[in-house]
């Protein structure tokens, strides 16, 4: 019987709950966000709790992130970066071990769904906006306008950087989901593919080894990728905090 790679993704609902026309029910994939949330404390807070000179497994493995973010953070934003650090930290763990725990089989990767990048995503540029304003008033304003560019060009650029601007948060969340789709559709289709060639009898099973192989490559392959969107995601939302500090004069 044929799988539907697309079934990896529907969201189901577990808890149903209903607040007039608004579905709030807690679903799968509420669930693996609290899974992921769960495991992201413990893990950290287990890591961290000992401290030791000479550290554990553990430990350096919670260091290693830390130290990866920190690097991140004070080579895209600068030393004033250290105080967004926390936001950056979580939003990168969250991410990856989203990522990473949608592998497990029977598993949900609430990353492959638009609603939740988006939502992330919008947020970000929601949050960069206010702070920016905030932080500089009017002055904001001078980030749609190029230093260095002579005036009489302004009606022609200023409104390809503000389309520019506004474009960040659409492509900000549509590449982890895209990533992450694409990925877990392929994992699918060949899985699928060699359960059915081991169905076709002795020289199926031998001919279902390349689709195993290929299906292997990819898993790991995911993993890779599973990282890298998780920094992907991570660092452009550093970039983004940067140009909101440091908008040119």
């Amino acid at each position: 019987m044929a799988v539907d790679p697309l079934e990896q993704f529907v969201i189901k609902p577990i808890v149903p709950l209903h607040v007039g026309h608004f579905d709030i029910s807690f679903t799968n994939s509420s669930l693996w966000m609290l899974i992921v949330i769960t495991l992201a404390t413990i893990l950290f807070t287990a890591g961290m709790k000992k401290r030791a000179m000479v550290p554990g497994r553990l430990q350096v493995l919670v260091e290693m992130f830390y130290n990866m973010v920190a690097d991140m953070v004070r080579s895209t934003i600068g030393p004033e970066g250290k105080k967004y650090l926390p936001f950056i930290f979580t939003l990168f763990i969250t991410l990856l071990l989203g990522n990473m725990m949608g592998l497990i089989p029977y598993s949900f990767t609430f990353t492959s769904h638009i609603i939740v990048t988006a939502t992330l995503s919008f947020s970000i540029f929601v949050c960069v906006i206010l702070l920016g304003v905030l932080r500089h008033g009017t002055h904001f304003l001078h980030l749609f306008v190029p230093s260095g560019v002579p005036w009489f060009v302004y009606p022609l650029l200023v409104p390809i950087e503000i389309i520019s601007y506004v474009a960040r948060p659409i492509t900000h969340g549509l590449r982890l989901f895209a990533n992450m789709l694409a990925g877990h559709i392929m994992l699918q289709v060949f899985a699928g593919f060699s359960v059915m060639m081991i169905g076709a009898g002795a020289l199926g099973v031998i001919g279902s080894l390349f689709p195993v192989i290929i299906n292997a490559g990819l898993l790991g392959f995911e993993l890779l990728i599973g990282l890298l969107q998780a920094y992907v995601f991570t660092i452009l939302a550093c970039i983004y905090l940067k140009d909101t500090i440091e908008i040119h004069h």
